[in-house]
């Protein structure tokens, strides 16, 4: 067997451990400079077509994902070379540590009475418009962020980590931060963001399965049950506008037995989300709870990321 399976397990394990003790580097991450590099290639690029939407991607996922391939393919038989080179990787694209912490922040600003300050510090996990929310809201938003950057932020990019390695890794952060930038609704993005939005549902069909089936597993660690957690995403998932955080947020719903949904105030306009789940809406606490079980679901992914990665055998996956 070739060396590269053992670099790559002991690097996600690794660059996971990384994002637990540090977090997001405070100045100078990868990701923000590839959201600046985004945006200057946006103003040679942009039309209001879905076509220039699609070069627009390729251009930038591509580069990111050959980037990756490259180097993959440098170090893929050093196995210390390749450890440290896809732990790096995929400390780069984890965001689990920064999501807590970001959540406890929330929790905390409510805890301590200070609505408007937990309205603006809310405005670092969700795109909707905080100004308008209630305490009750405001729980509900960061319960809904938790669970679906879970799966985006934690469990999709370990998946392709696990699968295809450094170009795994690197690739699907730069399309899941072009969906960010470009593939919401509007004016502007309607058509050119349309090519990164698909490519971020295709990429996240397999982390979202995951993530609600670990949520489902690990519902006991927030006192929930399993059963109630599979039968709210079997029910509710499906008439989500989203395929993938549907999935993520009705387990999480039914894990923590609160009910998620409702209607939301974006710059675009008002969206009424179908509600998922059976429990009364959630409480500040609940924003605690969704934290612990997402802490839970990550550690979970990282040992099936490992041990998918560990088991793979030349030839069965090239990268």
């Amino acid at each position: 067997m070739s060396r590269a399976p053992a670099g790559r397990a002991v690097g996600i394990v690794l660059g996971h451990l990384a994002d637990r003790r540090f977090g997001d580097p405070r100045r100078g991450h990868p990701v923000a400079l590839f959201g600046r590099v985004a945006t200057a290639l946006e103003e040679r690029t942009y039309a209001d077509a879905r076509g220039r939407g699609a070069v627009h991607l390729a251009l930038l996922v591509g580069a990111v994902a050959g980037g990756g391939l490259v180097l993959e393919r440098r170090v893929a038989e050093r196995p210390l070379t390749h450890a440290l080179v896809t732990a790096a990787a995929t400390w780069t694209v984890l965001g689990g540590t920064s999501l807590g912490r970001e959540a406890r922040a929330v929790h905390g600003h409510l805890d301590a009475g200070d609505l408007p300050a937990a309205r603006r510090r809310l405005t670092h996990l969700v795109g909707r418009d905080t100004s308008v929310l209630d305490e009750a809201e405001v729980s509900r938003a960061a319960v809904e962020s938790v669970a679906e950057n879970t799966s985006d932020a934690v469990v999709a990019p370990l998946v392709w980590g696990a699968v295809l390695g450094v170009p795994g890794l690197l690739g699907y952060r730069a399309a899941n931060t072009l969906d960010a930038m470009v593939g919401h609704r509007g004016a502007r993005y309607g058509r050119f963001g349309w090519a990164s939005a698909r490519l971020d549902d295709l990429l996240n069909l397999p982390g979202a399965r995951l993530s609600g089936l670990l949520a489902a597993v690990l519902a006991p660690v927030v006192g929930g049950r399993p059963a109630a957690a599979v039968t709210a995403w079997a029910r509710d998932a499906r008439r989500h506008p989203s395929p993938n955080a549907g999935v993520v947020e009705a387990a999480f719903a039914g894990a923590l037995g609160v009910r998620l949904g409702g209607r939301n105030h974006y710059a675009h306009g008002i969206e009424d989300r179908v509600l998922l789940g059976d429990g009364p809406a959630p409480g500040r606490d609940d924003i605690a709870r969704a934290v612990r079980l997402a802490d839970a679901v990550g550690a979970a992914a990282v040992a099936v990321a490992a041990l998918v990665a560990w088991r793979a055998r030349p030839g069965r996956v090239r990268v």
